[in-house]
């Protein structure tokens, strides 16, 4: 299909920069139904628990975000590095600024002592990084680098200590993201306590999400459009869990688009949920043919982008489009740290 085709304007003033407080006071609109078919409700985070069903599941993403953000010198020159993928216990693959400063070989200094040496490229072009010495890469990490907030956020204002506790979700657990999972920021105790009473379950799996999914798609055609990697687990209990969810007649509800992809990239073709510890490239686009998951929740995506090629994959092309000028004109917060919407095919 046609990039253009997924494109859309949205005025600056619907970009958020801080979360709703509480978490869960963000507003949600509800899609139903797919093509032409269906409805849209204005409605809030916290009516979640009445709008799905006892038996249902909602399925997180517990990645932990790292300070993954890096600013330090190559001489005269200033390096910025966004660490994007793990590719070893020393060594990281990032998205580099001012990068053709940098040559295989070179030592980039980094504040706090914190220094790496640049040992070429991956296939994606972007850089490897080896970090020397004996203290874990996360150590340093936390001593040199802050939260990666997304470039339409980090462009409007600087990171600060707020951003440590906003971009986490309430299931952090496996470190190893450079973006969080943001549908899941809505979530606090006292919601999932009220999801709990009314019957509805939830899972955690891990995909850690990386700095690729803010990436433009610069192909005029999605079939031209190489996805990035990252790498994702689903254990053996947690399948045999969600595949029960199904036969006993509930819905899996994935939080989040890193959820989603995950789910669908272990889901085989007659929808059970396999074991899975491997990188996925899964790119979804609107004929793709869904297995693994029943229902989304998720925030609202940039145009053009892979995720907004999802949410249309999932809802229909026109009705997503009709979904986020509603949104827009309705006031509804965009990105990272803006509202929610509950779509359900």
């Amino acid at each position: 299909m046609r990039v253009d085709a997924f494109d859309f304007t949205l005025p600056p003033e619907n970009i958020a920069l801080r979360p709703a407080r509480p978490r869960d006071a963000a507003r949600m609109l509800v899609v139903r139904g797919s093509g032409t078919e269906g409805g849209m409700e204005d409605r809030g985070v916290l009516d979640l628990p009445g709008l799905l069903n006892p038996g249902d599941c909602l399925v997180f993403n517990d990645t932990r975000v790292i300070p993954a953000q890096l600013e330090g010198k190559r001489g005269d020159a200033s390096i910025g590095a966004t660490l994007h993928r793990r590719l070893g216990p020393r060594h990281w693959a990032a998205f580099v600024r001012n990068a053709k400063r940098v040559r295989t070989g070179d030592t980039i200094q980094f504040a706090q002592g914190v220094t790496a040496i640049s040992e070429g490229r991956d296939e994606d072009g972007a850089v490897i990084f080896f970090f020397p010495g004996d203290e874990p890469v996360e150590l340093l990490l936390e001593r040199a680098g802050t939260m990666p907030l997304p470039p339409y956020i980090a462009g409007k204002r600087p990171t600060d200590a707020q951003d440590r506790d906003d971009y986490q979700t309430m299931f952090a657990a496996e470190p190893g993201a450079v973006a969080a999972p943001t549908a899941a920021l809505h979530f606090t105790p006292g919601l999932l306590e009220a999801l709990s009473a009314r019957g509805i379950g939830h899972e955690t799996v891990t995909l850690h999400v990386g700095a690729g999914t803010f990436l433009p798609v610069k192909a005029d055609d999605t079939d031209a459009h190489k996805m990035h990697a990252e790498w994702g687990r689903i254990d053996a209990g947690t399948a045999d869990r969600l595949n029960a969810v199904r036969a006993a007649g509930g819905r899996l509800v994935a939080v989040g688009t890193t959820s989603l992809r995950l789910l669908e990239s272990a889901a085989d073709a007659d929808g059970l949920i396999r074991p899975f510890a491997d990188e996925t490239r899964i790119f979804i686009t609107p004929g793709y043919r869904f297995r693994g998951v029943d229902a989304l929740m998720t925030n609202f995506h940039l145009p053009k982008s892979t995720l907004f090629m999802l949410v249309s994959a999932l809802m229909g092309l026109d009705r997503m489009q009709a979904a986020y000028a509603h949104a827009i004109t309705s006031g509804y917060r965009f990105y990272s740290y803006g509202d929610a919407s509950l779509l359900i095919p």
